[in-house]
């Protein structure tokens, strides 16, 4: 069926966000309320169509059972107009009843897909703050049943209230037409059943709550099951997931347990209630047509139209209980939506779209023009006697603190990397996790973390594409704040390798050009293949660059899954690489043949690599040695040997597990 109107595929759902829930489901109906108009209007047509269809069958009675005259002149021509009516408005009801159905089906499916699609987008540019502290498994139910709840609402639950509505004010209407009597003894039990159906809306409201809390924390235990499946295999503990799984099921099963009892408990009190009123009815109209106050045709007339008023505001009940779960599902995915997102394009540092680097310029005033400021003067670093790193930073005299708006080239940034006293906290964290961390790197300098686990280093190179603001000091890149470059920018030109690689349920070749973002010829992606050792490997597969891989990549060794990674990083071609640990997971051999490749292209790249072993960072220029978020050394190989401190320490325990190991295998030999 033809829309009723154009549709905009996007709606922005934060303009949903309200305290009054049926203000913001409405909020959400934007570009479909004309179709949801029309799926009322048609069930008024069908219920009207209904009504008639009663008001025919007095005329039958009466004209078969009572003394009415033939309305259309003979009793045989009265019964077939009265049969062809009979057909019409049947034909009439149902028509009216599909379009009002397909109608509103039409209307709750295009909101859930404009929902789900700005859902999947919203969530993506979340911050990662964000995502470290809520559960996958929670997401993941909020997109599904959360939605799914919603569209139950505007299918179901809202066009249902519409359609009671007009079936009760039209048979009302009908039945006073027939007994004003009758009209008004129909309707005794109707502000019971409203009271009713408020008192368990409340409570059914709460009981949602709690069951789609618990069923989210069941998909969490779920997913965390199924995603370190290989752990639990590999350490027996079947037993103990299983148990846990149980655990959680169990209290889903107590909760739904309690909010199945609140609509079993409302059916019985509605349906007593009702079935009371209609036998009242029934009998109260016997009586007016034994007494001759009614036309025994207008009995059984009364009957159908009653039973029509009586059970839909009995589903009214229903309706009001079960909106419930829909205004839960609609709270529950506003908390999502209300989270900030994260600013892809905020900084002042930027012309036509585009923040490149510049110069230091000073603010202007008064319409003057920004003129060049001085360049930023390089820390000076010193080591004193007891191995610790002493910085040094000059004075930028003349240079404000905040820089102005500035027109930009297009060419990427050169690099160059300044931390002046730089220090960070996680929101939730009442500690600095980084602190006091100031150092400089050259435009094509590779800089090497080392340092315990917990000391600081992924989260102070975190900093560079400003997955985390610092809280105190300040990061200069190519001369210019980091928070003045938006983040969209800052991604493109820096190239991460992650310590534990993701690779998506793709092809091969389709991994190695993820972060491309263009149509990558095949020659392209196999040479960035070959920089990483993984070309050969790749070739060794049946399908080659075409064969898929698994989910996370489970169809290829951890050591073949960084490679990938590490050459889909290669492609993306950036000026600043970080390598988080990124060949802990590959032999010997194979990380002489990684480490080969990435010192040619590490030529003119500003390179971040955090380490555990020495080898991997002896040939960089700067050295860091990081403990409890501060760096306690800093230098080069040569220069942190010759110190009494913690790389000397790490220095001459691995060198002897090597010779350990070297002599082991000798005597093998």
């Amino acid at each position: 069926m033809a829309p009723i109107a154009s549709t905009s595929t996007y709606f922005d759902f934060r303009q949903a966000l309200t305290t009054k829930k049926l203000v913001g489901l409405w909020r959400m109906m934007s570009d479909y309320r004309l179709a949801y108009a029309a799926a009322n209007l048609s069930l008024a047509v069908s219920a009207t169509a209904k009504m008639f269809t009663y008001l025919l069958l007095r005329n039958f009675a009466d004209t078969i059972l009572g003394d009415a005259a033939p309305f259309a002149g003979t009793l045989e021509r009265t019964l077939i107009v009265i049969a062809l009516g009979f057909v019409g408005l049947a034909l009439l009801e149902g028509g009216f009843s599909y379009f009002s159905g397909r109608l509103a089906a039409y209307s709750a499916e295009g909101i859930t897909r404009r929902l789900r699609n700005f859902l999947f987008d919203h969530i993506q540019r979340l911050s990662l703050a964000y995502h470290s502290k809520t559960p996958t498994g929670d997401l993941i139910e909020r997109v599904t049943s959360d939605v799914d709840s919603v569209r139950s609402f505007f299918n179901e639950q809202a066009i249902g209230i519409g359609r009671i509505v007009f079936l009760f004010i039209i048979n009302f209407l009908a039945i006073w037409d027939l007994s004003w009597k009758l009209a008004m003894a129909s309707i005794v039990v109707i502000p019971l059943i409203l009271v009713v159906s408020l008192w368990f809306f409340k409570k059914v409201t709460t009981a949602y709550e709690k069951y789609q809390e618990q069923e989210a924390m069941l998909s969490t235990t779920l997913q965390e099951n199924l995603t370190g499946v290989r752990v639990v295999k590999a350490f027996a503990r079947q037993e103990y997931e299983k148990a846990k799984f149980e655990k959680d099921n169990w209290e889903k099963f107590l909760r739904g347990k309690a909010f199945l009892k609140m609509h079993s408990l409302f059916w019985p009190l509605s349906d007593i209630a009702c079935g009371f009123q209609m036998l009242g009815g029934f009998v109260y109209a016997a009586i007016l047509a034994i007494h001759g106050e009614i036309t025994v045709g207008t009995y059984p007339a009364y009957v159908g139209l009653v039973v029509w008023l009586i059970w839909p505001m009995r589903n009214l009940g229903r309706i009001i209980v079960q909106t419930s779960t829909g205004l839960v599902s609609y709270g529950r995915l506003m908390e999502i939506i209300k989270q900030e997102r994260e600013n892809l394009t905020d900084g002042r540092a930027q012309a036509q779209g585009a923040v490149l680097p510049v110069s230091t310029l000073h603010r202007t005033q008064d319409g003057v023009p920004p003129r060049p400021g001085p360049p930023v003067p390089a820390p000076q670093v010193q080591a004193d006697g007891t191995g610790q790193a002493q910085v040094s930073l000059p004075s930028r005299t003349g240079v404000p603190p905040m820089l102005a708006a500035r027109t930009v080239s297009k060419d990427p940034v050169r690099g160059e990397i300044v931390f002046e006293d730089v220090s960070f906290q996680y929101e939730d964290s009442g500690s600095e996790v980084i602190k006091n961390v100031s150092f400089h790197v050259r435009p094509g300098d590779s800089v090497a973390l080392l340092g315990s686990t917990g000391s600081g280093k992924t989260s102070l190179v975190n900093l560079l594409p400003r997955f985390h603001e610092y809280t105190d000091g300040r990061i200069l890149l190519d001369g210019v704040e980091l928070k003045d470059y938006p983040r969209e920018y800052l991604r493109r030109q820096i190239g991460i390798v992650e310590q534990e690689p993701f690779l998506f349920s793709r092809s091969i070749g389709e991994n190695v050009s993820y972060g491309v973002g263009r149509d990558v010829p095949q020659d392209e992606v196999e040479r960035a293949a070959r920089a990483a050792a993984i070309h050969d490997v790749i070739l060794s597969f049946p399908d080659g660059y075409k064969t898929l891989v698994g989910e996370k990549g489970v169809t290829l060794s951890g050591g073949q899954k960084q490679r990938v990674a590490i050459a889909r990083t290669l492609l993306k071609n950036p000026r600043i690489l970080i390598l988080d640990d990124s060949t802990s997971s590959v032999d010997t051999e194979t990380e002489a043949e990684i480490r080969a490749a990435l010192n040619r292209l590490m030529e003119n790249r500003t390179t971040f690599i955090i380490a555990h072993r020495i080898q991997s960072v002896m040939n960089a220029d700067l050295i860091l040695v990081m403990d409890k978020g501060t760096v306690v050394q800093m230098g080069k190989h040569e220069e942190l040997v010759a110190q009494d401190g913690m790389y000397r320490r790490i220095y001459e325990i691995q060198t002897r597990i090597d010779e350990e190991l070297e002599q082991e295998v000798q005597s093998v030999k």
